[in-house]
């Protein structure tokens, strides 16, 4: 049986990091576990990278903790370029990239906590799930 494909959106590695008690924080516990896949691609690790660079004081990272945990994400994570863009198709431009990444490398999953943003991912045979969706999906909640 195989494991589920997903992609994390850059909110879902934030609410982790602002809040260790919550579902975001528990998958985010599990990545690498092989209970699931990450994917990721250089525009979404720029964007985690800038986004949690610009949120770090307040959730108590210092730069070499961003580092880190940008070099891990990429560690465990498979690598993708992405080559036809799907725009546009979401309501939230910036949302884009996740979408191209999760078709790009054939996902099941977009783990968000912004669904409206990911309304009309079904037509490309994947679902966006929050966090704690997800984790009812891996029997893990």
């Amino acid at each position: 049986m195989s494991v589920p494909n997903i992609v994390i959106d850059t909110n879902v590695v934030i609410a982790a990091l602002r809040s260790k008690r919550g579902a975001s924080s528990k998958l985010m516990s599990l990545v690498g576990t092989l209970k699931f896949e990450i994917h990721d691609s250089v525009p979404l690790i720029l964007e985690y990278e800038d986004v949690i660079q610009r949120q770090r004081e307040s959730v108590g990272l210092s730069q070499n903790d961003v580092s880190a945990l940008i070099d891990s994400l990429c560690a465990l994570a498979h690598h993708h370029e992405i080559y036809f863009l799907w725009r546009p198709s979401l309501p939230d431009a910036n949302d884009e990239l996740v979408l191209e990444l999760a078709v790009s490398a054939h996902c099941d999953y977009i783990v968000t906590h912004n669904l409206a943003d990911f309304k009309g991912v079904k037509k490309f045979g994947i679902k966006a799930v929050s966090p704690r969706e997800f984790l009812q999906i891996i029997a893990e909640v």
